[in-house]
Formats: C-alpha cells, sequence, structure tokens
C-alpha cells in the first residue's frame, strides 16, 4: 500500500513539473496544459499503472468520482425534468421538430429543439446533441443536418443550447461554475429523452462537436444511460477545453490524482464510442495516440471493435459534412437505425432535410415566455450553484 501511494506521488509530481501551472489557479488543468512531446510521456506513465481490467476499474472510479466532486456535481439534488413545455410542431420531410424547454434546477431552463420521425415506432434510439461554441450554433445549419438526419433515419433527437446561447440567457455561458450547470443541464436532457413515449433506454447515444464533444465525454463518463458516444475534434491528450465550461472547475486534478481527457473519455469502455479527429487542430494525433491509448483499454473489456476512430488529416475544426457522415453511420450501426432512408444512390443525402429560420426554431416568444420564476443574471445563478 505504502509502495503504491509513493508511485503515485512521484507520478503526480511528474506530471505537474512540465505541465503549464497557473499560479492563480493551480488546481486547474486548462487549455494546452501540455506540449504534444509532454501529451505522449504524460500517457506512457498513466498507461503503467494499469494492466488489466480490474485495475483500470479501480482507476476509472477514482476519475469518476474526482469529476463528481470537482464540478461540485455530488452536491446537487437532482430531480426529474419539470415545468415541460414543446410547441410549435412542424412537420417536414419524414421529421418533424418542436421547441421544447423544462426546468433542470429551480429556476434554470434548458431550452432545445426535439426531432422525431413522423412514423414512429414502440421503440426508438434517442440521442443528445449538444453544440460546441459560437454564435447560436444550436440554430445553424450544420446542427440542423446532423439532428434531422438522425431523425429520418428512425430515431429521437435532442438538440439542447449551452448556458449563455441560443435561448438559454439566464446568465453568461463563462460564468465559474459553468461546468456544473452544464453538467446539470445535459443530465436533465438525458431525463427528458427518456422520458419521451416510446424510447428504447438501451439505444441512447449522444453526440457533440468541440465543447459539446466534451459534454458528450464528461456526460458518458457519469452516466451508464448513455450506450453510444461520439465525441467529435474534442479528446486530445495536450488541451483540456479553452473554456471555462470545459475546466475552468478542477475535475481534472484532484488530491488524490491528476487525469487528462483522454481518461475521462475511456471512462466510456466497453460502451462503443467513435472519435473523430481531423489535422487542423488538437485532435491531430489521435490515430498514433489517443486511440491506441484508449483502445488498449477496451481490450482489457475484450471489446476492441467497440472502439473507433475516422481521423480526417486535411479537415480543421468543426462538424462538417464528412464528420457528419462518419457519425451516422456509426450512430446507426450501434443503435440499429435505418440508415436506408437517408441514402440516394447508395449514399447518405441530407438534401431531403428542411434548414430551418431562427425564429422557427424559437423557444420562447410573446406565446411562450420565460416561466416566472425563471432567475436572470450571473449573480442569481451563482448563488443557486453555491
Amino acid at each position: 500500500m505504502k509502495s503504491s501511494f509513493f508511485t503515485l506521488c512521484f507520478s503526480l509530481i511528474g506530471a505537474w513539473a512540465f505541465a503549464q501551472y497557473n499560479p492563480e489557479k493551480p488546481d486547474l488543468c486548462q487549455g494546452r496544459f501540455y506540449t504534444e512531446e509532454q501529451a505522449v510521456k504524460v500517457h506512457e506513465d498513466l498507461a503503467s499503472h494499469y494492466t488489466d481490467k480490474k485495475s483500470w476499474e479501480k482507476h476509472a472510479a477514482l476519475i469518476r468520482k474526482g469529476i463528481l466532486e470537482g464540478s461540485e456535481f455530488n452536491t446537487l439534488t437532482l430531480k426529474k425534468p419539470t415545468n415541460i413545455s414543446i410547441h410549435s410542431k412542424k412537420e417536414l420531410n419524414g421529421y418533424s421538430v418542436e421547441n421544447v424547454s423544462f426546468q433542470s434546477l429551480e429556476g434554470i431552463y434548458v431550452t432545445g429543439n426535439l426531432y422525431r420521425p413522423l412514423v414512429q415506432s414502440k421503440k426508438m434510439a434517442g440521442i443528445l446533441c449538444p453544440h460546441g461554441h459560437g454564435q447560436d450554433p444550436r440554430l445553424k445549419e450544420y446542427t440542423q443536418q446532423r439532428c434531422a438526419t438522425l431523425a429520418r433515419m428512425g430515431a429521437v433527437v435532442f438538440a439542447y443550447d449551452m448556458i449563455g446561447m441560443g435561448d438559454s440567457k439566464q446568465c453568461d455561458h463563462k460564468i465559474p461554475k459553468a461546468v456544473k450547470l452544464q453538467l446539470a443541464n445535459s443530465t436533465a436532457a438525458l431525463d427528458f429523452l427518456l422520458g419521451l413515449p416510446n424510447i428504447d433506454k438501451e439505444r441512447i447515444g449522444m453526440t457533440g462537436e468541440s465543447g459539446g464533444g466534451t459534454q458528450t465525454f464528461l456526460l458518458t463518463a457519469i452516466d451508464s444511460r448513455i450506450k453510444v458516444s461520439v465525441p467529435v475534434v474534442m479528446v486530445s491528450g495536450y488541451f483540456f477545453g479553452g473554456c471555462v465550461c470545459e475546466s475552468g472547475m478542477p475535475i481534472h486534478k484532484r488530491p488524490t490524482h491528476q487525469t487528462t481527457n483522454v481518461e475521462i473519455a475511456a471512462l466510456a469502455a466497453p460502451r462503443p464510442m467513435l472519435l473523430v479527429s481531423d489535422g487542423g487542430d488538437w485532435t491531430n494525433n489521435t490515430p498514433k495516440q489517443e486511440y491506441p491509448f484508449i483502445k488498449r483499454i477496451y481490450s482489457f473489456y475484450g471489446a476492441k471493435n467497440q472502439l473507433e476512430n475516422v481521423h480526417l488529416p486535411n479537415e480543421k475544426h468543426d462538424y462538417g459534412i464528412s464528420k457528419r457522415l462518419a457519425a451516422y453511420e456509426f450512430l446507426a450501426k450501434h443503435l440499429k437505425l435505418d440508415i436506408n432512408k437517408v441514402m440516394i444512390n447508395g449514399k447518405i443525402d441530407e438534401s431531403a432535410n428542411t434548414v430551418l429560420s431562427p425564429t422557427d426554431l424559437q423557444v420562447f416568444d410573446d406565446k411562450h415566455p420565460l416561466p416566472a420564476n425563471a432567475l436572470m443574471g450571473n449573480d442569481a445563478v451563482m448563488k443557486l450553484l453555491n
């Protein structure tokens, strides 16, 4: 026991010795925390601590506990979503779109759009679609294309806003405890999805890009109800997320250990996961570093075939068409979706989808106002989170 304790201590010291330490926030791992070369050495050291399923699961439990405690998620008393509003249904080519809000915490409302197949079955897959950073990404064409195509394939899809974006304007995005609130909202979104009629609880997926990729692997890490995950352009050995909503709370560095987003993503094992990476961002090394590292952990379960990587070396940081095509095939395979419904001449085709206006997708309007009990302003929201 004493020997393993000292091994852990020296491991932590070694990792911290060359990390980009921030004296103002010593408990955080943020941004490009390591160089690419340092990340290789860090993960070689991490890998030496587990050699089989038993030793990995002991380590995994420590990481999971660290996420829950570091984000203060374990201090929340979560209830099922309340004050649910679903309105403004639009029936399109093989799918419908509705505007949704519900209460996740007292006075906090999750906002988004619900995409459903027009022809519904008794048991349908459900997919959560968080988005990355930008100007109201839920409303953008690439998000609508993703959700509409998956709905046409037979899934019920919920796209929801990051805090401070879209219709979720009760506080700024970069509040100090954004990680905590977004985890609470993602959990509520999952509860909402599972509470809809005819949802197959064994066929629940999640996929998002960039900051939405972080939300994807974080929720998958702490909630086993996510059965299939596709984090896009985010799992990196040296980049820990550039926003407070990803790395603004101490989920990586704890008194007992220091971890990385690669290990956190590996908590999905042995559930199916697709890593989508490209050559133009911090996922540039995925085929030779992050993917083999995580695949070794999947091998402890005899599940190497459940993990895949699609790498696009000439592309940049987005959820563009080639990345969506990869996600469609993987999600169709593991969630048993009917991919033939979206194919023309043997190729997946998005042209049957309708790109709606921001007004069409607006959750709160004159007829559907923000509920009176909604908290407004950073101070009010932070008081709740504290």
